[in-house]
């Protein structure tokens, strides 16, 4: 299976900005595990602006634009470097690609990243994507990480794509303030009503939100590719993922018609 998986900020680092260490190490170690077995991983990072506000001991997340860009700077660094540690441990290396939307968008970029990805696959690395937040605007941004994981989803042609955030799945209503909501473990077609479940307060589950979570979908399945939300506070879930059990909330592509 060529899986990508994408990490939100919450699954990555505590609420303080600091690096959730266990969690991170099991993830490693279940994704290290997953490629000795024989599937090919990408893997989709979030964090490093958070990690930036924790390096440089910030007691909270900036607002202004530049203040950002300087923290993802000095955060990218420290992601990579644990990823490095932590991977070099079970023999795996790790290959770091920084994206804005124009390198998706032109498509002698989009055609260079397809043919970069595709080399470091075939040579059993495993590349760590994240945006270009040191440069990226409103103008050439591609926005959120759920939308990034299914642009390299796609353009990989990943059979799975398992965005792993702080929310179990996609429920009927907010879990949070309807006791009666229910998580919705099957999705084979985007509708209407499936989309309003993103409306609402329903929409702020997740620090990416629901709505993003969806798009990401809706260009998975229209590509063939399946997708699953999860709750990233379980790594061990992967093993669950890659034989097929029933995690989360799973978005089926039908493949017969895939692009």
């Amino acid at each position: 299976m060529r899986m990508v998986v994408k990490l939100g900020t919450s699954t990555l680092t505590h609420a303080t900005g600091k690096l959730n260490i266990r969690r991170v190490e099991r993830l490693c170690k279940v994704m290290s595990d997953l490629k000795n077995a024989g599937h090919e991983l990408v893997l989709v990072s979030s964090g490093a602006i958070a990690m930036g506000v924790g390096k440089m001991n910030l007691a909270r997340k900036p607002s202004d634009i530049p203040t950002k860009q300087a923290l993802a700077a000095v955060g990218q660094c420290e992601l990579m470097y644990i990823y490095d540690k932590l991977f070099s441990e079970y023999h795996h290396t790790v290959a770091q690609i920084l994206l804005t939307g124009m390198d998706v968008e032109d498509p002698q970029r989009r055609e260079n990243f397809h043919n970069t990805m595709s080399r470091l696959l075939e040579l059993g690395a495993l590349p760590v994507i994240n945006e270009n937040d040191t440069v990226a605007t409103s103008e050439i941004a591609v926005g959120d990480n759920d939308t990034l994981g299914a642009i390299v989803a796609v353009n990989v042609q990943a059979d799975l794509l398992v965005l792993m955030s702080d929310i179990e799945g996609l429920y009927t209503a907010d879990p949070r303030k309807d006791p009666d909501a229910r998580l919705i473990p099957e999705i084979h077609e985007l509708t209407a009503e499936v989309l309003a479940l993103a409306d609402g307060a329903g929409s702020e589950l997740g620090t990416g939100g629901m709505v993003t979570k969806l798009r990401a979908a809706g260009m998975c399945l229209a590509a063939g590719c399946d997708m699953i939300i999860t709750n990233g506070q379980r790594p061990e879930d992967l093993y669950r993922i890659a034989e097929g059990a029933q995690v989360g909330t799973r978005f089926f592509a039908r493949k017969e018609e895939a692009l």
